[in-house]
């Protein structure tokens, strides 16, 4: 049996890819970091290739070639995140189970920091922080937890509602798992998403597993901002995080302690309907700023479908709300501060079907909250929340809320 498993899930992603696997192997060199390095011959890899169409490949079988226990497996089309992690999850052997995408890598020394963790610690899983990298620049994102290289009861990791705790921390490579996790089947993802597919993950360890602890370890360095991640990308695969919380509240439902974290859950989803709905004002708001401007961007023309498009009843049931006309307004001095046409992102065109099922899907789940959790968490709100999540309301709910 290998110690550790590591599965790194990729699609399209053999530009970064070379660096993802030689970060691993430095796992296994000595170095004035790691007094500890790792033994390849207790390191199973699982590349999963979901469905690439680039050199994705080609790069797994030249790096596959430098490892003891490495296997891929490859998906003819795209079958998600979720469902590549739940492939590599049924072939983990080792003792311990940790998570990399395909377009991030390892500082060094971060894996056998995670094992001596895991090892001294005997807990169910070890949270830690992680180093974010947009272009040249490096930040450091700490775990919300301020109680270190200590075992807690992960339910500890829920509350306060009011402010960020673990469940608000849920990359799933932001840490390492012992195996007892995934027999139990509290390590897999909800089957078939496609995004948000670690937000009920997070509650579900928080709630269900018997032990945790956050250490000091920023060795995951996460690639941000990458094109055509689907963080980038304003389609209906973006409204799974409403799929997300039917999962949260059903387990909070059946929760002997429901009650107590339902604020925190109902807190996450108006941050997150807030975020979403932002978004695709902005997104509209943008595409009008550009038609009225005349302006050419990278990929998208000012032309009559543009025009068209705006005609979106994007805020309000009358369509042009002072939040939408600010946005327009803030658009359009943004477009004209550039000084380069060509810098202009385009124009991302958002289906109709898309922002009603958004507004639709939005006000059902939110309907799941007790009345009396959900009245709380409104009114404590910020009145900009609080004017983003009366969007999804129907009238009568606008109105009590």
């Amino acid at each position: 049996m290998p110690k550790l498993s590591l599965i790194v899930p990729a699609k399209d992603c053999a530009h970064y890819l070379p660096q993802v696997y030689r970060s691993i192997l430095m796992q296994a060199e000595p170095h004035p970091l790691q007094p500890d390095p790792i033994d390849l011959k207790e390191l199973q890899v699982i590349a999963v290739d979901d469905g690439s169409s680039d050199g994705t490949a080609q790069v797994l079988d030249e790096f596959g070639a430098k490892f003891d226990n490495f296997e891929v497996i490859t998906n003819p089309t795209n079958v998600g995140l979720a469902n590549g992690r739940n492939q590599g999850l049924d072939r983990a052997e080792g003792e311990y189970i940790v998570f990399l995408d395909g377009d991030d890598w390892l500082a060094p020394n971060h894996l056998p920091t995670m094992l001596a963790a895991m090892e001294s610690l005997h807990v169910d899983f070890v949270r830690c922080d992680h180093t974010t990298v947009t272009g040249n620049k490096r930040g450091l994102k700490r775990a919300p937890m301020s109680v270190r290289n200590r075992a807690l009861n992960p339910r500890t990791g829920i509350l306060p509602a009011h402010t960020n705790t673990m469940v608000d921390y849920p990359y799933a490579w932001a840490g390492i798992f012992h195996r007892r996790l995934r027999d139990s089947g509290l390590l897999y993802f909800p089957k078939d998403f496609m995004t948000a597919e670690d937000r009920s993950w997070i509650w579900g360890l928080h709630l269900d597993a018997e032990s945790f602890a956050v250490v000091d370890a920023p060795g995951i360095m996460y690639r941000r901002n990458v094109s055509g991640s689907l963080t980038q990308i304003l389609d209906e695969r973006q409204l799974m995080f409403l799929d997300a919380f039917d999962l949260i509240f059903e387990r909070l439902d059946n929760d002997s302690e429901g009650h107590t974290f339902y604020p925190k859950a109902a807190r996450n989803l108006f941050a997150l309907m807030e975020h979403h709905h932002k978004r695709y004002i902005q997104a509209v708001a943008y595409a009008q700023a550009v038609a009225e401007l005349g302006v050419d961007t990278a990929e998208t023309s000012a032309d009559s479908s543009v025009l068209d498009h705006l005609k979106l009843r994007v805020a309000g049931r009358r369509g042009r709300s002072q939040m939408f006309l600010a946005a327009v307004e803030e658009e359009r001095r943004n477009i004209q501060a550039t000084k380069d046409p060509s810098d202009l992102p385009p124009v991302q065109i958002i289906p109709q079907e898309v922002l009603d099922a958004l507004r639709a899907r939005g006000g059902r789940v939110a309907q799941r909250i007790p009345r009396d959790v959900f009245s709380e968490v409104f009114a404590a709100s910020t009145d900009k929340r609080q004017a983003h999540i009366s969007w999804y309301l129907p009238e009568t709910e606008r109105t009590s809320a």
